[in-house]
Parts: structure tokens; sequence; C-alpha cells
């Protein structure tokens, strides 16, 4: 007996993840897009684990492109978080107006205010599997960004964690 796709997506909205806004830029052109399936693969080299749906219009845009930054939101970017959704009908311009960006080493906008990291990273490989591309990101570069807390997905919908202080 398998397990169907209902179960396993309710089965998936109790795992918490941390909510990133990923961004590419390069010969392809600019994109981003809000996901929660990231990841570390391992620390020797440096990789980053970035599922990406195969429908998605920026998904040859990465590829071809072959660099991501992976933004680790801030607690209070929901709103940042739904519009990389596709959630307001904002276009790709109208998405990136909405906070201020800069570039480490790849090229990849890179969040100024409103990640707690960013993992600046070139694609070493591409994995097809169902639904989605799963992009092995070796990390180039790293900012440490906003102090405070950070912004996960869990049972659907959002909530800030913070910092744990020592007691």
């Amino acid at each position: 007996m398998s397990v169907s796709r209902d179960e396993f997506r309710d089965a998936m909205a109790r795992l918490g993840a941390a909510v990133n806004v990923v961004t590419t830029d390069g010969i392809a052109g600019r994109a981003g897009f809000t996901a929660s399936a990231v990841c570390s693969v391992t620390d020797d080299p440096p990789t980053l684990l970035v599922c990406l749906n195969r429908a998605s219009r920026g998904n040859a845009l990465f590829k071809r492109n072959g660099v991501l930054c992976v933004n680790t939101l801030a607690s209070g970017c929901r709103s940042l978080s739904d519009a990389f959704a596709g959630k307001g009908g904002l276009d790709t311009d109208g998405r990136f107006a909405l906070a201020q960006w800069s570039r480490l080493v790849t090229g990849a906008p890179v969040l100024d205010d409103a990640a707690v990291v960013a993992f600046d990273c070139r694609i070493a490989e591409v994995l097809e599997k169902g639904t989605h591309s799963v992009l092995f990101a070796e990390i180039e570069a790293i900012r440490q960004g906003a102090p405070g807390g950070a912004l996960i997905w869990y049972r659907r919908g959002y909530h800030p964690v913070g910092e744990v202080e020592a007691v």
C-alpha cells in the first residue's frame, strides 16, 4: 500500500521549515521564488539542496544562470514571502522592488535587511525527481544578516521563531 499525495502533504505540513526566498540573475534573467524545501547536504564542500517545481516559470532561468542565493527570511517578512510565492499578482520586477538587494560572489540577488542569513551559491548538479528539480548548490559566500528571529512555515502557516537566550 502506497502513501497518497494528500496523506504525504498533510504529514509534511507538520514538519516545520525555514522560509526562504531563492533568487537568481545572469544571462537568462532575474527570478525568485519562496521555498521551504531547502536543507544542508554536506560541509565539505559546503552544499545546500533546493527543490524547485519543474513547472515553475523560473526553473529554466535558474538552470541556465547556474547560480542562486538562498535568503532565509527574518520573522517580519511574511509579505515578501507571499509575493515571491506568487500571491498578489506582482511580476518579477514588482517582487524585487519590495526589498533592498545587493550582490556577493555569484551575482545572484542577496537581501540586504530582510534575511537572517544568505547563502550565495553555484549550482553544481541538478536531479529531476517527480514534479521537482533538485538543485545541489555549492556555497561561494555567506552573509550573516538581520539579528533576531526567523520565519518558519508550519501547519500551512507562518510562525516567527526567536533567538534563544541563555538561562
